[in-house]
Order: C-alpha cells, then structure tokens, then sequence
C-alpha cells in the first residue's frame, strides 16, 4: 500500500501512463481496423464494377450472336451475301471480353469477400494475452512489432 503522498503521486503517475497507453492502443487499432476494411471494400467494389462490365459484355455479345443468327438464316434461306461474319466475329470478341472481365471480377471480389479487419482483430488478441500474462505476475517481453501490409 502506498502511504506516504510521493508514492501515491508516484501510483497515480504510473495509472495515468497506464491508462495513456491504452488508450493509445486502442486507437491504433481503430485506425488499423479502418485501414483493412478500407482496401477490402476498394477491392470488392474493383470487382464489382468489372463484373458488371462482364455482364454488360456477355448481353452485348448475345445481342450481336442472335443478330448473326438472323442474317445467317437470311443468307441461307433468302440470299448469297456474307453480312452476317462480321456480326459473329464482334460476337465472338465481346465474349471473350466478357470471359476475361468475369475472371477478374471473380478473383478480385473472392480475395476482398471477408470485410473483417484480421490483422487488427490479431493484434488486439496479442495485446489481451500480453495483458492477462502480465497481469498474473509473469515477466513479460514486449512484443516485436509487427509489419503492417496495408497502410493508408
């Protein structure tokens, strides 16, 4: 127990200090937090936007491929010019464009699916074991810092 008034200035210093550091830790790891799910919700909307674009492609290429359709049913029943391979080979590129989009879009919104901050959620379960482990009387070294992929 504290008696004297130095000590007790001395334990109000030290809760103080105590209380800064959480306080700054936690901070940290909202900041961390907001970074993750920052270049989560980039990368699902990435993927998103071209995927629509996929789509945009594939209904667009539809539409020509019925359209070459038509005129190859016109050449064949009716007449001998050779309109309709221009319509099958717009056709044929705005599906393959659409096939590259929707890949794209498919690996980009399948690596930002989970909007979770992990790293962040890591770090406050380091930092909980560091406190219950110090707060049980054990000596604790103080963590390596960690490296942090995505900063803002």
């Amino acid at each position: 127990m504290a008696d004297s008034p130095a000590e007790q200035e001395g334990l109000a210093k030290a809760i103080g200090q105590v209380s800064d550091h959480a306080v700054g830790l936690v901070r940290e790891e909202i900041e961390l937090a907001k970074a993750e799910i920052r270049v989560k919700v980039e990368k699902f909307s990435r993927g998103l936007v071209v995927g629509i674009a996929a789509g945009v492609f594939a209904l667009t290429g539809l539409l020509f491929l019925l359209q070459s359709i038509a005129w190859a049913a016109w050449q064949l029943l009716f007449g001998s010019d050779d309109y309709w391979g221009g319509f099958l080979f717009v056709a044929i590129m705005l599906f393959v464009l659409a096939g590259v989009a929707g890949y794209l879009a498919y690996r980009w919104l399948q690596s930002g699916s989970k909007p979770a901050p992990s790293m962040a959620i890591d770090e406050a379960r380091l930092i909980r074991e560091t406190v219950t482990t110090a707060s049980q009387g054990e000596t604790v070294a103080s963590p390596a810092p960690t490296q942090r992929e995505n900063k803002p």
